[in-house]
């Protein structure tokens, strides 16, 4: 499940609204908006996101909050580490290979080290 997915079952469960009567409202499919919930298809559109933060009549911060959360949405990334340092390198490889083993915990201390390197930029 990506973290836009996740935010957007939440929102739909706390305004009880069924996947089949949302995608049947946005004009899309149930099971692509299944899929988009679970993580297994890419990122969504701008013009889909528009699509849920008005149906859910999101405003201010929770609007921007759902945009970024389908910034970070791509369950497929591809990193391109030509130009940086071999250790750049060696860790984008490292985290491929080994994120599946890493424990919630871990995965959440290295987000939260990421995510202060880049407020403090």
């Amino acid at each position: 499940m990506t973290p836009f997915g996740r935010k957007v079952r939440e929102i739909r469960k706390q305004r009880n609204v069924s996947q089949k009567q949302m995608a049947k409202d946005l004009g899309v499919s149930a099971a692509y908006l299944s899929a988009l919930e679970h993580g297994h298809r890419g990122r969504p559109s701008w013009a889909l996101v528009q699509q849920i933060i008005t149906y859910f009549d999101l405003i201010w911060d929770d609007a921007e909050d759902l945009e970024e959360l389908a910034r970070l949405s791509h369950p497929k990334m591809s990193i391109d580490t030509a130009g940086l340092s071999p250790e750049a390198t060696k860790l984008v490889n490292m985290l491929s290979r080994n994120i599946h083993r890493l424990s919630h915990e871990e995965v959440v201390n290295i987000l939260n080290y990421l995510e202060n390197k880049e407020e403090l930029s």
